[in-house]
């Protein structure tokens, strides 16, 4: 009796194994989107800290929409962290299609100096933006995707654009 029962939790610990592997399988696997910084703009400058407003362009290169819920990103210039931020916009991105999302980001008075110095002498700054977007979705959606894209700023111009 002991061994009959013994098989059954065995039989059926295999099967639980079984079907959560199937399961975790079933998510569609989606490919990280292109995201560039579109603009960015002074909105606030105070003693140690500098408030940017910042639009990023995500291209959706897969087969499916998607439902951004937030996103939140780390920019990066000349290889030092310049600023962070994290914003709640709700936006739907077509499959195949492309969105803007405006964002805030915030950067101390130390990370800008070290971000932008020997700005002077260039005319484009470096810069890498990476972070996740946080998807709306059931079981078959992953909450989060990464995203990372290295760019250039183009000094002198006035409209705040980025390339």
């Amino acid at each position: 009796m002991r061994s009959h029962c013994s098989r059954i939790y065995l039989v059926s610990a295999l099967i639980v194994v079984t079907l959560l592997a199937g399961c975790a399988g079933l998510g569609k696997r989606l490919e990280s989107p292109r995201v560039s910084l579109v603009h960015l703009e002074v909105a606030e400058a105070k003693l140690f800290e500098t408030v940017f407003h910042i639009e990023l362009r995500v291209l959706n290169t897969n087969s499916i929409p998607l439902s951004v819920k937030g996103v939140d990103c780390t920019l990066v210039v000349n290889g030092e962290e310049f600023a962070q931020g994290v914003s709640d916009a709700e936006v739907q991105i077509p499959a195949y299609g492309t969105a803007k999302i405006p964002m805030v980001v915030y950067s101390a008075l130390m990370d800008m100096v070290k971000g932008v110095l020997g700005a002077q002498a260039q005319e484009k700054l470096k810069y890498r933006i990476s972070g996740r977007l946080r998807l709306e979705g059931g079981a078959l959606v992953p909450s989060l995707i990464p995203f990372s894209t290295d760019g250039e700023l183009a000094l002198g111009k006035s409209d705040g654009a980025a390339r």
